[in-house]
């Protein structure tokens, strides 16, 4: 008996060694954390560092456990990072009266998050509040940027749903308790699942875990607060689309679109405007709704190596 504990352990070393030779995949991912501005923020990153670097920015009201999927398929061939704004995800989230929560401030903090990580090109991924912080990252950084993947984020107030947004539009125009109301029906455990499954032709694929993880966040104390914040000051960046308009317009960057083209928040006029903005914008209408990633990640992932391996090098 002694001599065959003997022997498996033996075997168990052996094997142990044998695992720690083994190479690391091209797409593990790695969860990292660095200061900017004195706040921690939470970052996922896989791939070769020395190949180019696409940058995801996430969506309300999730962060960048929404690429959870996308990040390995990637990672095969690209350098990948998807960071987590201030007050969502694993980032530092202070309170309303400790941080500014505009979209200009968020865009800052992602600038600053590319700076320390020594970031001098990328293509970004904009989804939902990627939009407005990687459209502010561009405008401030044209030279860096080497192309845009475009998922259910707009430029256009065309491009929102004139009935399920109203009470939003309703808030900017006055805030008060009585439009702050159905507000706040958008960050409840509800409201974050229609966001999800309203459009999806394949619910059946959305893991609960997509929504339940959003909703730990939003439900944090004092959470609320930040969020409600940034709702409001979303009308900030539709005063500033036709300025957005002008920048794409001029910049014409190479740009794919992936749109979930049933989005009951973003609308396919949305897209059609990117189009119209930059006429050699390659489109993917998919049978998805406001989160496409979940039910389309594979088609969205074709579609994403194929744009990226057409790319000319950074200079």
């Amino acid at each position: 008996m002694v001599k065959v504990h003997r022997i498996l352990a033996a075997a168990a070393v052996l094997a142990a060694a044998s695992l720690a030779s083994l190479p690391a995949s091209a797409d593990e991912v790695a969860y990292k954390t660095v200061q900017v501005n004195g706040l921690d923020i939470f970052y996922r990153e896989a791939g070769p560092t020395s190949a180019p670097t696409v940058l995801l920015l996430h969506g309300f009201p999730s962060s960048s456990h929404m690429f959870r999927n996308l990040i390995p398929d990637l990672a095969t061939r690209y350098h990948v990072i998807a960071p987590d704004y201030p007050g969502f995800g694993q980032s530092s989230a202070p309170s309303v009266d400790q941080f500014d929560y505009t979209f200009a401030n968020l865009a800052n903090v992602i600038e600053g998050f590319t700076e320390q990580l020594g970031l001098t090109a990328y293509v970004l991924y904009m989804q939902d509040y990627g939009g407005p912080v990687g459209i502010r990252l561009a405008i401030k950084h044209p030279e860096k940027v080497r192309g845009i993947v475009v998922q259910n984020a707009v430029t256009s107030i065309d491009g929102w749903h004139p009935v399920n947004t109203a009470p939003l539009q309703a808030y900017w125009k006055e805030r008060t308790p009585e439009t702050e109301a159905p507000v706040r029906d958008i960050i409840t455990a509800e409201g974050t699942k229609w966001q999800y499954v309203t459009g999806e032709s394949r619910p059946q694929l959305i893991s609960p875990d997509s929504w339940t993880m959003d909703q730990v966040g939003l439900d944090r104390p004092g959470n609320d607060r930040i969020q409600l914040e940034l709702l409001y000051q979303y009308r900030d960046n539709v005063a500033n689309y036709p300025r957005w308009q002008q920048f794409l317009k001029e910049l014409q960057p190479p740009m794919l679109i992936t749109w979930g083209k049933n989005d009951p928040v973003f609308t396919r006029a949305g897209m059609e405007k990117f189009k119209e903005l930059v006429p050699d914008a390659e489109v993917h209408l998919l049978d998805a709704g406001h989160f496409a990633l979940e039910s389309q990640e594979p088609a969205i992932a074709a579609a994403m190596l194929a744009f990226l391996d057409r790319l000319p090098a950074a200079n």
